[in-house]
């Protein structure tokens, strides 16, 4: 999951890649997840040896971390609007570049639609089976307070919602779901102005999302003071049931997301007709590259070499592998689902049918407007408007972004082996369409 910041146009088609990155501070994911243990033994230390000390320190650290968690929580709705702006833009680029281009972005919608209903039948199963601890679950819910959902609406009323009278109004009141399919809506229309209209446009969001994404890495850079006042004002106020929880997460989170690291071998097996043995030794030396650097724009040709022995196509490897690492992140949707069913298990907050596709709906638009972000970032950007349109409360991913370094190990090794899997199954499709298309055009030899 964690990229480089540039997302360089490879072979994709013309604007396919829009948006240019600006220079980004990086936060080591080791200070951050270092902040979260330091202000975890620092909580405990006070709350059994000198509790004493424990009001002094709080009025001091619940503010800090609040504030720290309010600059984070800002920065949400204007990025994840310009980003989905220009992802909708890119998306429509390529797949306007020929039927290859088009059989390619079907595949990613229909495998990120999969992980959308993984994220929420898989995760929902898993703490069905596993429950939250709950004395972990009540103490952080009272450590980490969050705003009630409100009620939830009928169906009437949810279908009333989707379509907003004034889009700024459903901004400002942080109603998602209406605000970015709006959004997609307004984004898919730029495509059918002139040429200098749409151009004007596309710059215009780009210049939004690469402003905010400067902001956003300057309140990322203070991470490790908002994430040690968090975890300590935690810790001294939930005691050891915090650790447990945030473990328990981890492992929840992880094993939603090897659900879609596996399918990658069906995809393979079953879309592309290579043979289990033969994708998985060839995927080998690609996944330990990518668990190595936690990039998948990084692990590209080690992926080209991967589908090369796989007896692809090179011609549809070189444009389809670009593509997959600028637009498809397959476990996105799955793991970022994971994250918001956990937090509204660990909160009580009832997800009705309709919350659901909400949440399923915005995940993969989520998706694909993800650009090639450092993790924290992506983390954000990607997990918190699902939260807001399914009434989530985000508060936690402040506290939970700390120890996103560990699912994200999962997310990288995913990305890779969906990404060469839907490759070589797009490769052999487009084959059989070839065949099929000679053979109608062939003379007739009777």
């Amino acid at each position: 999951m964690n990229q480089p910041l540039t997302n360089p146009s490879l072979d994709l088609p013309p604007r396919a890649a829009a948006l240019t990155l600006p220079p980004i501070p990086q936060v080591p994911a080791g200070w951050t997840l270092s902040a979260l243990v330091g202000g975890l033994l620092g909580g405990l230390a006070l709350a059994f040896y000198a509790p004493q000390a424990l009001p002094p320190v709080l009025a001091i650290s619940g503010p800090v971390g609040d504030l720290w968690l309010r600059a984070l929580q800002a920065t949400i709705v204007p990025l994840v609007a310009a980003l989905l702006f220009t992802g909708i833009v890119q998306t429509v680029a390529t797949a306007s570049a020929g039927a290859l281009a088009r059989r390619a972005v079907a595949s990613f919608f229909l495998l990120l639609a999969f992980g959308a209903v993984v994220g929420m039948g898989i995760t929902s199963l898993l703490l069905d089976i596993w429950p939250i601890p709950g004395s972990a679950g009540e103490a952080l819910r009272s450590s980490l307070a969050a705003p009630p959902s409100g009620p939830v609406p009928g169906l009437a009323d949810y279908l009333l919602s989707i379509v907003p009278t004034n889009v700024l109004d459903a901004a400002a009141k942080d109603r998602m779901l209406p605000m970015i399919l709006f959004m997609a809506v307004f984004a898919i229309a730029s495509t059918r102005l002139i040429a200098s209209q749409r151009d004007l446009l596309a710059t215009f969001f780009a210049a939004i999302a690469s402003a905010m994404l400067v902001v956003i890495g300057w309140v990322l850079a203070l991470a490790p003071v908002g994430v040690l006042a968090l975890s300590l004002t935690v810790a001294a106020k939930s005691g050891p049931a915090a650790i447990g929880a945030l473990a328990h997460y981890v492992v929840v989170v992880t094993l939603t997301g090897s659900v879609v690291f596996l399918a990658a071998y069906a995809v393979a097996v079953m879309g592309a007709r290579k043979r289990l043995g033969a994708f998985a030794r060839a995927m080998l030396p690609v996944q330990a590259f990518a668990l190595s650097t936690q990039s998948s724009l990084a692990s590209l040709p080690t992926m080209l070499g991967a589908c090369k022995n796989l007896k692809a196509r090179e011609t549809t490897a070189e444009f389809v592998l670009p593509l997959a690492v600028s637009l498809f992140r397959a476990t996105s949707p799955a793991m970022n689902l994971a994250v918001v069913v956990y937090v509204a298990r660990w909160y009580a907050v009832d997800l009705t049918p309709q919350v659901l596709i909400s949440g399923g709906i915005m995940a993969v638009l989520v998706a694909l407007s993800s650009v090639s972000l450092p993790g924290t970032i992506s983390f954000i950007a990607s997990v918190g408007p699902i939260a807001l349109a399914m009434g989530v409360p985000v508060a936690p991913l402040a506290l939970l972004v700390a120890v996103e370094v560990l699912p994200d190990l999962m997310r990288t090794l995913g990305n890779v082996t969906m990404d060469v899997a839907v490759t070589c199954a797009v490769d052999r499709a487009t084959f059989d369409a070839d065949a099929t298309d000679r053979a109608e055009h062939a003379p007739d030899r009777a």
